[in-house]
């Protein structure tokens, strides 16, 4: 179990809700990751009361200019079903009303040609770190980018890989808990197995077994949204 620290005012309900979906048999990991960033948008507020207003609401569900469709909807869903849950349990929440995106149209696989990625990994090639927000990524964005491009992993389980779970030695990431409760090892190239012991020395002298690999900073995981965002910068600099 991937466990999410929440601590805003609605710590609590957070934790509550996602216990109570556990109960009910759902693995709910990927949800209790998307509440944590809600978590973080209610601290940025400074919410001290416990509710959710219409303008609060609104301002969260806003899609962003550098998001996809899918990943608005799944922003705007989760915010739902927390206020969906508050309402529930006897406190005020602006529940927003279904419908506000469109079905997401059918996604048309994109082959990239060899120009475009010269192009896009010479860019992630010279990401800046933020001290603050997110210290090693011009470290691991170069090397989570071609793994993702070279593997065939999916994001979610290349964000949620642990230090234990990439063996630089052998060249393969163990990965635990995906899709349909599978478990699977994903061989990588050897060039890319060098890049992962370098980028293990670098950054996880100090690093218990269970933390993250390509973590955003100590004890938390790269968020889907992060990684959606440095794509798209990476692929439309301009």
């Amino acid at each position: 179990m991937n466990e999410q620290l929440y601590s805003s005012i609605f710590k609590t309900e957070f934790q509550d809700l996602v216990e109570i979906k556990k109960a009910l048999g759902f693995k709910y990991d990927t949800q209790a990751s998307a509440f944590r960033r809600i978590d973080d948008f209610f601290n940025e507020k400074g919410l001290s009361e416990k509710m959710v207003s219409k303008e609060l609401c609104n301002e969260w569900i806003r899609r962003r200019s550098f998001e996809s469709t899918a990943n608005w909807s799944r922003r705007v869903s989760t915010m739902r079903v927390f206020c969906i849950y508050l309402g529930d349990i006897g406190i005020p929440a602006y529940i927003s009303p279904k419908g506000i995106v469109r079905k997401v149209p059918r996604y048309n696989a994109h082959i990239y040609t060899n120009q475009e990625l010269k192009k896009f990994f010479s860019v992630v090639d010279k990401s800046q770190s933020v001290r603050s927000e997110c210290p090693y990524r011009s470290q691991v964005m170069p090397v989570f980018f071609r793994i993702l491009y070279t593997s065939g992993m999916r994001v979610s389980d290349l964000c949620l890989a642990r230090v234990r779970d990439v063996n630089t030695d052998d060249g393969y990431i163990s990965v635990r808990d995906a899709k349909n409760y599978k478990e699977r090892i994903v061989p990588i190239h050897p060039v890319l197995a060098a890049r992962c012991r370098q980028l293990k020395e670098s950054i996880h002298s100090c690093s218990a077994e269970d933390e993250y690999f390509f973590m955003l900073r100590p004890g938390r995981v790269m968020p889907l949204h992060n990684v959606y965002h440095n794509w798209y910068i990476c692929w439309k600099p301009e």
